[in-house]
């Protein structure tokens, strides 16, 4: 079985069962406190992947919706932040470490998702050292153990690549009561007041639910997110599966946990799918 090690446990998250759990359930427990419930169908949601300590809080608003609410598989899709190259990098077998023992990989999933389209490509580099997908386990695997996942990492984020990525999940996914997953973090090290703003067209292209205004920001200013075309392919993927409702559950950057406001980065967590009329924001 080829399991992918983990390459950030220990650092980036605690390295043992026991510490990552208390650590998640802290992040969770503060989430509830403050949190939004969306009652009705859960299609998607966004997470941010910096380390525990700084995204943890933020990634909890998302995760706690999973909570009584059962799946046949997570797709992840984040952005690859060493390894350039042109399409997605999957995994299509195997499993992925982590110190709650080893996240299996949905092969017939993963080979229903590469069939339906060519920028689905098998490229192992590109998730070796990637952190993106590797910081969602900490909650999938401690709130929905044995969910088995499909790992995604965009290379070069175009909107062509985005928009095919998300038709071809739509296609692949149908009847597989499938989470989607997108990972990414807002923008980098502006200050607060700058990535504020920077990140407010981030946040209201989502509210919308508007996948392809999201893409015309990102054309325009990539580094309004790292993760912006996963973003943009898992809306899509969900508008095509049917979902109609976005919710933005929580917005902070990292200066709310160092206390250094000069150069921050945003983390957004949000849902999307078809929720109860009376819990629905304005899109």
């Amino acid at each position: 079985m080829n399991i992918r090690p983990a390459a950030v446990a220990g650092t980036w998250y605690p390295g043992t069962a026991p510490a990552l759990a208390a650590a998640v359930d802290r992040h969770l427990a503060q989430a509830d406190r403050t949190g939004k419930d969306v009652p009705g169908d859960l299609a998607a949601i966004i997470a941010p992947h910096a380390g525990l300590l700084y995204s943890g809080p933020v990634a909890a608003h998302a995760y706690r919706l999973l909570r009584d609410r059962a799946f046949g598989v997570a797709v992840l899709v984040g952005p690859s932040h060493f390894v350039g190259f042109e399409g997605v990098a999957i995994c299509p077998s195997g499993g992925f470490e982590t110190p709650f023992g080893v996240t299996p990989i949905d092969t017939d999933c993963a080979r229903a998702i590469a069939g339906a389209t060519p920028v689905v490509v098998e490229h192992s580099a590109a998730h070796a050292r990637e952190h993106s997908l590797e910081m969602q386990l900490p909650f999938l695997a401690h709130l929905a153990p044995g969910l088995p996942i499909v790992p995604l990492v965009m290379g070069y984020q175009t909107r062509e690549v985005a928009y095919a990525l998300g038709d071809a999940l739509s296609t692949a996914l149908r009847g597989r009561n499938a989470l989607l997953v997108a990972s990414t973090d807002l923008s980098h090290y502006h200050d607060a007041k700058t990535a504020a703003a920077l990140d407010a067209v981030v946040i209201d292209c989502v509210s919308r639910f508007d996948a392809d205004g999201l893409q015309r920001a990102l054309d325009a200013q990539p580094d309004h997110a790292c993760g912006g075309g996963p973003t943009v392919a898992v809306m899509r993927a969900a508008q095509l599966a049917g979902a109609r409702d976005a919710v933005v559950l929580n917005y902070a950057d990292s200066g709310d946990v160092s206390g250094d406001k000069s150069a921050v980065v945003g983390y957004l967590a949000a849902a999307f799918g078809t929720f109860n009329r009376g819990d629905r924001e304005e899109r």
